[in-house]
């Protein structure tokens, strides 16, 4: 299958690398897995990403599917003219964890010159659905 992927040399540890000082890198999110069209990555479900009941907070699954889904626009666009921003997610919560790990899968809907859309599912280690994410992401021009 042919890669959608702008940069076919990425490794997952410069992915994660490009983390630096961010919420992802502070919530404990790992890049896993990049594939010809979907691109993977987890985050611990601890102290960091519940709510007061003791369950995966709604707000860190959807900072989740906007780290993944956006990194994935990043890795399409060619970076030395075009930028991308998200511009709209939405989050539905199916299940709830309290322990181990969450898993998201980011797999384009569309990928056009001027937006992306991405299906992002987030699953426990039980491969249960937990979450479903879309994300539209804007393309624009570098200035």
């Amino acid at each position: 299958m042919k890669t959608i992927w702008h940069n076919t040399k990425i490794s997952l540890d410069q992915l994660n690398e490009m983390g630096g000082a961010t919420m992802a890198t502070y919530l404990g999110m790992e890049f896993t897995e990049i594939g010809p069209d979907y691109l993977k990555m987890m985050m611990p479900v601890d102290h960091r990403t519940v709510q007061p009941y003791g369950l995966l907070h709604g707000g860190a699954s959807a900072a989740l599917a906007e780290t993944v889904g956006s990194m994935a626009s990043g890795l399409i666009i060619n970076p030395e003219t075009q930028i991308c921003v998200g511009i709209e997610i939405n989050a539905n919560h199916i299940r709830g964890v309290k322990e181990g790990y969450v898993h998201a899968c980011a797999r384009p809907l569309h990928i056009g010159s001027t937006s992306h859309v991405w299906d992002i599912r987030i699953t426990d280690d039980q491969h249960k659905l937990v979450c479903v994410s879309r994300l539209t992401v804007a393309i624009l021009a570098k200035r």
